[in-house]
């Protein structure tokens, strides 16, 4: 399982990866991985003003539909519209095409409540 270490995570298994004062945030390996087959995502209309720990969009799989949440605050400033016609981008490249959005952070500071790899690696062993 992948976990790479440039990365931040969020406890619900999304990931973030920060560029200058925007973050593309997408759903992490493993987090795929329990999901299975991904058959369809929702994802944030452009402009929409996110907050940490909302509801950003769901990932409906073969076994069930997942809420997606925002690990940040900030606009949403672009949307991979790519998983409309390919949803399963995030079962084959969860880090890379299997992006969600990107948003333009509001506030860095919630950086700092996100998890770092070897963090996230400990939740995924607490909680197996």
């Amino acid at each position: 399982m992948k976990i790479p270490a440039e990365l931040k995570y969020s406890s619900d298994h999304e990931w973030v990866k920060v560029e200058g004062n925007k973050a593309t945030i997408g759903i992490t390996d493993f987090a795929q991985d329990q999901l299975g087959d991904v058959v369809f995502v929702e994802v944030p209309a452009l402009d929409t003003e996110l907050n940490a720990t909302e509801g950003l969009g769901t990932i409906e799989s073969v076994k069930a539909v997942s809420d997606v949440y925002s690990p940040v605050s900030g606009k949403v400033v672009e949307v991979n519209e790519q998983l409309e016609d390919a949803p399963q981008l995030i079962n084959e490249d969860a880090y890379g095409k299997g992006w969600i959005c990107v948003v333009e952070l509001s506030n860095t500071a919630e950086l700092n409540d996100l998890l770092n790899a070897a963090d996230y690696e400990k939740l995924l062993l607490e909680e197996a």
